[in-house]
């Protein structure tokens, strides 16, 4: 039943997008930053009202505090699952947009809602094209946009974590932003292991200490991927016991 109450429920907040979106446009024509708090803010209640209240997903975080305040950063992480997403995106205090797969343009109204969170869509058969995504993701970064990214290319099918493309690290060393790690435990547990159903599971999100990437020499940022990869993979295997934690 929560399976079906779900998909009405994101059927119908696309459907209510779309005058919250004109409403977003003429409030863009004043200010861009107002524009994108309001998206922000938008987006992130109806995710959270999907995962929390509908299917009943309780998610711990740790680590909020090695996300740095005064500036965007790049958001490396696991993908395992589509949850990774409607999980993460409420915990971010600042506009962020996520990295995703052009395919997603095909849903009908969602690749709106993410333009104007400031989503960008990789072509990953065409080079150029993808190179001018990574442009463009390093100039959001740049104009205090957040990054998020999951370098594996693809969901993992098994867990497992997959090798990290190096292309989605020249985000972080063309904006020279901060790279933030980031752990996902036990989204598969929710949808993945038993679809179509949708089943209430506990969640953990682990935040890794920022990574600088402003005065890196270039074998510091050769190393960079495998360096970041590790760190995921301590921080998407155990939870960390230090550092401030939040609990729903």
């Amino acid at each position: 039943m929560r399976s079906i109450i779900a998909v009405t429920y994101l059927f119908l907040f696309l459907i209510f997008s779309l005058p919250v979106m004109l409403i977003a446009l003429i409030v863009g024509l004043f200010s861009i930053k107002a524009r994108d708090l309001m998206m922000l803010r938008f987006v992130q209640f109806g995710l959270y009202t999907v995962y929390r209240f509908i299917v009943g997903v309780k998610v711990t975080v740790n680590g909020l505090e090695n996300i740095p305040k005064d500036e965007a950063v790049l958001f490396i992480g696991n993908h395992t699952s589509y949850f990774d997403i409607i999980t993460t995106y409420p915990i971010m205090k600042r506009p962020t947009g996520f990295v995703a797969k052009k395919e997603i343009k095909k849903i009908p109204i969602l690749p709106w809602v993410m333009y104007f969170v400031r989503c960008l869509f990789l072509d990953r058969e065409d080079p150029r094209a993808g190179l001018q995504t990574i442009l463009k993701a390093a100039e959001y970064i740049q104009n205090g946009i957040s990054i998020v990214i999951f370098p594996e290319g693809t969901r993992s099918k098994d867990g497992t974590l997959g090798e990290f493309k190096e292309g989605s690290f020249k985000i972080a060393t063309k904006a020279k932003c901060p790279v933030v790690p980031m752990g996902i435990i036990g989204t598969p547990d929710v949808f993945e292991k038993h679809t179509p159903w949708m089943k209430p599971a506990k969640v953990t999100i682990n935040f890794g200490k920022p990574v600088s990437t402003a005065e890196m020499s270039r074998s510091d940022m050769k190393a960079l991927p495998s360096m970041i990869r590790e760190e995921v993979a301590r921080l998407s295997g155990q939870e960390s016991h230090s550092g401030n934690t939040f609990e729903e």
